[in-house]
């Protein structure tokens, strides 16, 4: 690329929601932005932001207009696939409209409701998914009551399922009424069913599940079937996450 081609810096990172383009210029000035992993201080260097990897204050900031990243909040009885032969009510159905091509990070059983992420960003989801790079989810569990003494411990240590042994990153109790238990459950697990599959095991089945994070990403107060883009911090916190 030569000097009269690409876009200036600032420009990028204004156009990119970091900073207006005065205040942009600051943080180069500051030292506080990265490109392609080297400090970058002078005012009006160019970039291509099809192939520049743009980093402010350590976080990556993603700077290509057409690639996105999303949070759903996945309706029980939907399908996490992009399109179902059989016309039950799946993910796709959600997105249909919008011009990105899609696809989910990951799935969710039709029972389980919660936050879904899809993007066009390849690299990103192929991390998030990968099970190398240890990737939490978080989950709320309703279960029946009362705990065991010593469940905590159980599932720490790990439990053996019929495909191999597996264990939560934590679980805490949140709240009980006679019969009935809500428990938070982190593990960084993607087999199918893992937390249905490992809480029964254990002697307590899922009456219903909720996942209410991934990563530093959190479902928060999104109503089922809603969707919102992530913002900077989120998307720079997943690539954070996974190493890009």
């Amino acid at each position: 690329m030569s000097e009269n081609e690409g876009v200036r810096l600032q420009k990028v990172l204004a156009q990119a929601g970091v900073a207006s383009r005065r205040a942009s210029e600051e943080l180069i000035e500051q030292g506080r932005v990265q490109v392609d992993g080297k400090v970058v201080t002078e005012q009006g260097r160019r970039i291509d932001p099809e192939t520049a990897v743009v980093h402010v204050d350590g976080l990556r900031v993603q700077i290509r207009e057409d690639v996105v990243t999303i949070a759903l909040n996945k309706p029980y009885g939907m399908l996490s696939t992009m399109e179902d032969e059989m016309g039950r009510p799946c993910v796709g159905d959600l997105v249909r409209s919008r011009k990105e091509r899609l696809f989910h990070v990951g799935r969710l059983d039709a029972e389980t409701e919660g936050l879904l992420l899809l993007t066009n960003d390849g690299e990103l989801a192929h991390r998030l998914m990968h099970p190398s790079y240890h990737v939490k989810k978080t989950y709320l569990a309703e279960v029946p009551g009362p705990l065991e003494k010593g469940l905590n411990k159980k599932l720490k240590e790990g439990i053996e399922l019929e495909d191999g042994p597996a264990k939560v990153d934590s679980f805490k109790l949140i709240s009980s009424v006679p019969g009935k238990a809500l428990v938070e459950i982190v593990l960084h697990e993607g087999r199918k069913h893992i937390v249905r599959r490992l809480m029964e095991t254990a002697g307590f089945p899922v009456q219903s599940l909720v996942r209410v994070a991934v990563g530093g990403v959190l479902l928060g107060n999104q109503r089922p079937g809603s969707m919102r883009v992530l913002n900077r911090q989120e998307v720079g916190g997943l690539y954070k996450l996974v190493g890009l």
